[in-house]
């Protein structure tokens, strides 16, 4: 085993990605010497040569225009959009070519992509360089959308991902860049698209989350336990796009209860889907109402610490909901 962060496990599995297959290239705003502005790709462009990294204009809608028309010749560009906040100028191209090409060719294009976006709050970014965008791509169909929150997770997708016969948004949580790490094997494995994991075992309530507040939700849960005797299922969904509902369901099943957490706003956020689908499906099993805790419908992360505080659904907000639901 080996202990990484975040952000080696993202740098070393692209490494190992392009060392494997030479039709991988990437692309982005400061992705070459500078080895881009989180070092995600540093010392790639020492290694691969300006061919295979490649430095952009700052242009998002150009980065992945390019990155679809390699995509249909033969190529697999990683393309890395420097804050999840820019990837809107190429929405369009996104929305419009990326995600359907297979269905407007009737099967005879696809677009083997990853699209990197680093996004969420925790690091006083303030207005654009904090946004959680995940929720406007989960609507699309031909899209696989991801969320991995360690480092484990992140290799394994990663490596599924740059299989994928089309194009994949990964999304990766700035601040969990170099505040996680964990074991990670020497061997060679993946982690399928579309498999949630159960990070904290529990019988009284399921909470479901992803990204930060992952981790938010389990240090909340291991408090709860220990001062109430709480014990809350943790479900760590790393899929968004398509969801895993077989494991959510189990957990919904098993604990009666459910809390979705997630930083995005609160309304037409990715646990409204979530909770929709529960309230749809599993309503002769619970015992509650299906909660949600997000972040505020304001038009942006606040720049100022005690105010992003306010905004971010951290361990107390969520320890908190935890305990009124619990009490149902």
């Amino acid at each position: 085993m080996a202990v990484k962060t975040n952000l080696e496990a993202v740098r070393d599995t692209l490494a190992e990605l392009m060392e494997r297959d030479p039709s991988i290239l990437i692309m982005g705003e400061d992705v070459g010497p500078r080895g881009g502005v989180f070092q995600a790709t540093r010392g790639l462009f020492d290694r691969f040569g300006p061919d295979r990294v490649i430095d952009t204009p700052l242009a998002e809608l150009s980065i992945i225009g390019v990155g679809i028309g390699l995509a249909l010749h033969g190529f697999r560009p990683i393309c890395e959009i420097q804050f999840a906040d820019f990837i809107f100028p190429a929405f369009n191209q996104i929305l419009n070519e990326a995600a359907r090409y297979r269905y407007r060719s009737n099967g005879a294009w696809s677009v083997p992509m990853i699209i990197r976006a680093p996004y969420g709050g925790g690091v006083s970014g303030g207005l654009y360089h904090s946004q959680s965008v995940e929720a406007f791509f989960t609507h699309i169909p031909g899209l696989y959308v991801l969320a991995p929150s360690t480092p484990y997770d992140i290799v394994g997708l990663l490596r599924t991902a740059a299989q994928a016969p089309d194009p994949v948004l990964f999304f990766e949580h700035k601040r969990l860049y170099n505040l996680v790490k964990g074991e990670v094997p020497e061997t060679y494995y993946e982690i399928p698209i579309g498999e949630a994991d159960i990070k904290r075992e529990g019988s009284d309530l399921t909470v479901i989350s992803y990204g930060l507040t992952l981790h938010e939700a389990i240090k909340a849960a291991d408090q709860l336990a220990t001062e109430e005797g709480i014990q809350a299922e943790v479900i760590d969904l790393r899929t968004l796009k398509p969801l895993d509902m077989d494991t959510i369901f189990a957990s919904v099943e098993k604990t009666g209860k459910v809390l979705i957490v997630h930083e995005d706003n609160l309304t037409g956020g990715w646990g409204a889907e979530i909770a929709a689908r529960i309230a749809e499906q599993m309503f002769e099993w619970l015992d509650a109402p299906v909660m949600r805790l997000a972040g505020p419908d304001v038009p942006a992360v606040p720049y100022a610490p005690p105010l992003e505080r306010w905004f971010m659904p951290l361990a107390d907000k969520i320890k908190a909901k935890m305990r009124e639901l619990a009490e149902y």
